[in-house]
């Protein structure tokens, strides 16, 4: 039937070879025929063309869909150790989460007319991501051999996860730069002010720096040098379209819906709190060696820069008590961070 359709140029012609074959699915291919037709007459392409290239195109497979066979070279280890490809898959899988919970954000940022039930909902997704990924934690800290590990991590130098420009933009996609510069510092600038005026006291630029001479890390060196400009363009991108600007955008009755509420300080909590404690306590756990503390595989200063309480950091004050910021990163249980 398809060889037929291929040959015809007109939908009178169409319908004629359908309704002779009587095929019990005509309408709903003619009404399919139709639409199709449409779409690339509004583009001044031929149908017929690509009805052909569809007759004579392949199945498409699961493995060519998600590029399988390409995915699984894409761990290459520098050692010989076999928990280093543990390590690798591991970060792979974070890295695949992050554009998950950034497809969600983008969704609410881009997204007019917003509604607290949408905004929720897509929020939601995010939270459930997050939520995987701090619990996943534990195909890291009982799932690799420490003493493999702290063999391997020397032939990884300077690299670090500190180099995730992914978690950098999910952080600017949920609330102003404002909230993201050091705590002590916020006092010298205004919520308004430029990302350009901001982003060179980022809360976790000082997370980069040597633990004795505070100089900037050559992973940090790094780091900027490749993403800095792009994060600046995002900043500006998202300047008035991140999350708490949506927020308080919204009219005052969808503003307070109390699911929304509930979200955003869920979403606040986990990836402020929960997700960068979690981080810490698997770090302690592979770089804390009595008599002396290993430093980060990048040289970063990461026991001041992974404990949340040092870092202050809050997406959306307005939804925090005065109580509840003073204790931010305090009195965290274990079952809140999965370990």
């Amino acid at each position: 039937m398809l060889q037929l359709l291929v040959k015809s140029t007109e939908i009178t012609e169409i319908k004629y070879l359908m309704d002779n074959e009587q095929d019990q699915l005509a309408p709903k291919s003619l009404e399919l025929v139709h639409k199709l037709k449409q779409k690339y007459e509004a583009t001044g392409q031929d149908m017929n063309t690509y009805l052909e290239g569809l007759y004579h195109a392949t199945y498409l497979s699961y493995w060519d869909y998600i590029n399988l066979d390409t995915l699984l070279t894409l761990q290459q280890p520098k050692t010989s150790f076999p928990d280093e490809r543990t390590f690798i898959i591991y970060h792979q899988i974070t890295e695949l989460f992050f554009q998950l919970i950034r497809n969600s954000l983008e969704q609410i940022s881009e997204t007019e007319n917003l509604t607290a039930e949408y905004f929720t909902k897509q929020l939601n997704r995010a939270i459930n991501y997050l939520e995987h990924l701090k619990n996943s934690f534990s195909i890291m800290f009982d799932g690799m051999d420490r003493e493999q590990f702290l063999t391997f991590r020397t032939s990884l130098t300077p690299a670090s996860g500190f180099q995730s420009a992914q978690y950098r933009i999910i952080e600017i996609y949920s609330t102003d730069v404002f909230f993201l510069v050091q705590k002590d510092l916020r006092g010298s600038f205004i919520i308004e002010d430029a990302p350009e005026k901001l982003m060179d006291f980022l809360y976790w630029r000082r997370g980069a720096v040597e633990m004795e001479s505070l100089k900037k890390t050559f992973t940090l060196r790094q780091f900027e040098e490749k993403y800095l400009p792009s994060l600046l363009q995002v900043a500006n991108e998202y300047r008035d379209k991140n999350l708490r600007q949506k927020w308080l955008k919204m009219p005052e009755a969808e503003r307070w819906n109390p699911d929304l509420v509930a979200a955003m300080r869920r979403f606040d909590h986990l990836a402020n709190v929960e997700w960068p404690l979690v981080h810490f306590r698997t770090a302690t756990r592979y770089l804390d060696r009595k008599p002396q503390e290993l430093a980060a595989t990048g040289g970063t200063n990461w026991k001041e820069y992974m404990q949340p309480k040092n870092q202050q950091v809050t997406y959306y004050p307005e939804l925090w008590s005065e109580v509840e910021e003073q204790s931010w990163g305090k009195n965290v249980t274990k079952e809140q961070i999965g370990i």
